[in-house]
């Protein structure tokens, strides 16, 4: 079994935990290695109802479960599906059911099974996007999701060495078509990605190693930008003189007005750049405009920051300051 896989894990030893569990071959490996090195899981699938082979995806989850001797849950995904962007919303309802399902349960970390493979994906769809050290930096071991710690043990592990575990045990998996379906981005990615070691000698590897050096530039930044937050956020509201956001270079700006409105805005991932970019150009002058479900408005050198709908007075805001 993997040595940086045991490391990581070891601090979650003893907790009860739950894992995303898709059957296909990088989950159904997290799997066996949590159940075989004594881990307290249990294990969440997600019926997404899209193909044709979704309940035999459930079956094959529910029998290693069986052979593992672990409990396993199988989530449904009803109602209207959206005929554009279904790729994001499928990710975006799994999310959802996986971590209301560990609310109920008091279960308050999710194991999801992305590994390296995953990452250099992730980093060129980041990098076509145009994207600064936040997405370049790649997926995060540890991040939150409504409320649940959503945990990545495998990112140094690469997807051949999963799929010979799983041979090597004869741990069987399934295949989703979807992931062959060029007419997803990931997927065009993933089968492109030969063109930059053969053409041009940009290995996974360096790839790797490039996320690594901006993940320690994203880690010291993010320290930064999450102590001076602090200093103005207030419950579900953030009120600040201009100078907080215009005295700080254009990166920590821009980190700053982002961490700021996914906090008071409450979604789990930030305002793409080029927003946060078009908002600071409009808060450099008196202005009123909601992006990631806050408001955010500006009168003279007083910056405001709301949930979306609730009332941007200064002057409501300083009655109550001097009440408390």
């Amino acid at each position: 079994m993997n040595q940086k896989f045991l490391d990581f894990m070891r601090p979650f030893s003893g907790k009860k935990m739950a894992v995303a569990v898709s059957g296909g071959v990088d989950s159904m490996a997290l799997l066996d290695m949590l159940v075989t090195a004594g881990f307290d899981v249990l294990a969440v699938h997600v019926n997404h109802g899209l193909r044709a082979a979704a309940a035999d995806d459930a079956d094959a989850v529910r029998r290693a479960c069986r052979r593992l001797g672990i409990d396993c849950h199988v989530l449904h995904w009803v109602g209207d599906k959206p005929t554009r962007g279904i790729e994001s919303a499928a990710r975006t309802a799994r999310y959802k059911l996986m971590t209301d399902f560990c609310h109920e349960r008091g279960i308050d970390t999710l194991l999801v099974a992305h590994q390296a493979d995953d990452q250099i994906e992730t980093f060129l769809l980041n990098l076509a996007r145009g994207s600064g050290v936040a997405g370049l930096g790649g997926m995060r071991p540890k991040s939150m999701r409504d409320g649940i710690l959503i945990v990545r043990p495998m990112l140094n592990i690469r997807r051949a060495e999963l799929q010979k575990y799983c041979d090597d045990r004869h741990i069987e998996y399934v295949h989703d078509e979807m992931n062959d379906d060029t007419r997803f981005a990931r997927v065009r990615m993933r089968m492109g990605r030969h063109v930059l070691r053969d053409a041009l000698g940009i290995s996974d590897e360096r790839i790797l190693l490039a996320m690594e050096n901006l993940g320690r530039t994203r880690a010291a930044i993010d320290e930064y930008v999450n102590a001076r937050i602090e200093t103005v956020i207030d419950g579900r509201s953030a009120c600040m003189p201009e100078s907080f956001l215009f005295d700080e270079p254009d990166d920590i700006r821009l980190k700053l007005l982002g961490n700021l409105l996914q906090r008071v805005g409450g979604d789990n991932y930030q305002p793409r750049l080029n927003s946060l970019e078009r908002a600071l150009h409009k808060l450099g002058c008196d202005c009123k405009f909601t992006l990631g479900r806050a408001t955010v408005r500006r009168f003279r050198d007083r910056i405001l920051i709301v949930p979306e709908g609730c009332s941007t007075s200064f002057r409501e805001r300083n009655e109550k300051t001097k009440q408390q």
